[in-house]
């Protein structure tokens, strides 16, 4: 393991392990799925008291960076599809029961010369390419859901070949490309249903969807996803828990 230094002047030492911690992780020292070694033995190579290092360690486990397994240790987390979905999945039924997505219906998966807003989104450079995803959703076993997807082609190449796309894609993002979503902004908006939107969803065309905006990050806070997901707003709402 790379030796860890925490320097004095830089904020609460707790904080500087947990940087630290995370630069680790980032730079690939500690991949998905890595033990971690124990706090007596990190203590010993930061300087810093067991306590000090258990603080930092609480702070990852409760940015679900990463999870603890009693009587084997701190691992970093991996994306399991039960994950993805507890931590990005908000849609609720009316009487606020969690719906999750069991079955994606792909219609594209193709790879094309990026937008002026797929550019912004993702953050990169024109010309440059994206894999884009055209899917619906279902949920209760009626399609639920149109989402279409941009990622940088650069990161991802070889993604259009996939011959059979997961239902919960961030942990195939993390297996086969080294992506590690950590973290997503969304912003939703009301909108009318398109032609293609409201043919995939049995819908009137113009019916009312909702859509959620969503941006996808890595630890580092590189944008690696831009997802468009289109609601049916009938049976199903939007719910966040602030804790």
């Amino acid at each position: 393991m790379v030796s860890l230094t925490a320097q004095p002047g830089n904020g609460p030492l707790y904080q500087q392990i947990k940087k630290l911690i995370v630069d680790r992780i980032v730079d690939g020292t500690w991949q998905p799925g890595a033990c971690l070694p124990s706090e007596t033995r990190l203590g010993d190579e930061l300087g810093a008291s067991q306590g000090t290092v258990r603080k930092a360690l609480d702070d990852l486990v409760g940015d679900n960076l990463l999870i603890r397994h009693q009587g084997r240790g701190t691992f970093v987390a991996t994306h399991t599809a039960q994950r993805e979905l507890f931590h990005f999945f908000h849609l609720v039924d009316e009487g606020g029961n969690k719906q999750l997505p069991v079955y994606s219906q792909l219609i594209d998966c193709s790879r094309r010369q990026a937008s002026d807003r797929e550019t912004d989104c993702l953050d990169i450079s024109a010309p440059a390419d994206v894999v884009t995803i055209t899917r619906v959703r279902h949920l209760n076993d009626k399609p639920a859901i149109f989402e279409t997807i941009a990622l940088p082609a650069s990161r991802f190449s070889g993604l259009e070949r996939e011959d059979d796309l997961p239902n919960e894609l961030y942990g195939l993002y993390e297996k086969s490309y080294g992506v590690t979503i950590h973290r997503a902004k969304e912003r939703l908006s009301a909108v009318a249903a398109t032609d293609a939107e409201a043919l995939a969803l049995g819908l009137p065309t113009g019916s009312p969807l909702l859509e959620i905006d969503r941006i996808a990050e890595t630890l580092e806070g590189t944008p690696v996803e831009w997802r468009i997901s289109r609601c049916d707003s009938r049976t199903h709402r939007y719910l966040t828990e602030h804790v």
